[in-house]
């Protein structure tokens, strides 16, 4: 079978100011239109035989970037979930919803307000990856490379798909803006092949704390980002 490059979208200003944008049509700030760019450059030696996105504009802008001329296919299945009515919302603000625990810990039985069930969300992604995989492979052969852009919480619910990870362990993966999650699939199982990849070690590093301490109580949070967040050392 074929292998997957799934790609997260560059960083938006949502993501910098600790946002939730769901579907909202939000764009790349500077930072994420040079973290497209660089995805471009780490993509030039790789023959994708199908490019895949998201609706949404932040996906479409970072493959505008990144693969300049490409004319991507869409598919619904790989939109943002649709968080009803925390889009748009602060996540400091939600954090304080007694929803949020839930999202964190059970994220398998969530059902947004007005929005999406999570495990509705992963089950659409999972679907869309393994159908275009399966005809990437039957039209290109098993050693054929193809991408998908999409959005931080899809990504790892497609990962937790392919590791055989109940959806409630998702929160356990990290997804940053403009990386690249690799995947094969086989006949009997998938491998993950790479996950998170920036190629920036850099990016590990804990941020120093303000003189709040903000950076510090991040960095040892146990919450995972909703939505995904503005990757590391932001």
């Amino acid at each position: 079978m074929a292998t997957v490059l799934l790609l997260r979208h560059g960083r938006t200003a949502a993501n910098a100011t600790g946002g939730l944008a769901g579907r909202q049509p939000v764009e790349l700030d500077d930072t994420g239109r040079a973290q497209a760019q660089r995805v471009g450059e780490r993509l030039r030696s790789v023959s994708l035989a199908a490019v895949v996105t998201s609706p949404l504009r932040r996906c479409w802008q970072t493959l505008e970037l990144a693969l300049p001329g490409t004319d991507p296919a869409v598919d619904d299945g790989l939109i943002e979930c649709g968080y009803g009515d925390w889009e748009g919302q602060p996540l400091k603000k939600l954090a304080k919803d007694p929803l949020w625990p839930v999202v964190q810990q059970h994220p398998s039985s969530v059902v947004f307000p007005n929005g999406e069930a999570m495990a509705d969300m992963s089950a659409r992604a999972v679907a869309a990856v393994r159908r275009w995989d399966a005809a990437v492979t039957a039209e290109h052969g098993p050693e054929a490379v193809w991408l998908a852009c999409s959005h931080g919480d899809v990504i790892k619910a497609i990962v937790a798909d392919a590791m055989g990870l109940h959806l409630d362990q998702f929160q356990r993966i990290v997804v940053d803006p403009a990386s690249i999650t690799a995947i094969r699939y086989t006949s009997t199982r998938p491998f993950l092949v790479r996950l998170n990849d920036t190629a920036d070690l850099a990016s590990l590093v804990p941020p120093k704390p303000d003189r709040r301490g903000r950076s510090a109580r991040a960095a040892q949070s146990s919450d995972a980002a909703v939505g995904g967040g503005a990757g590391a050392g932001v």
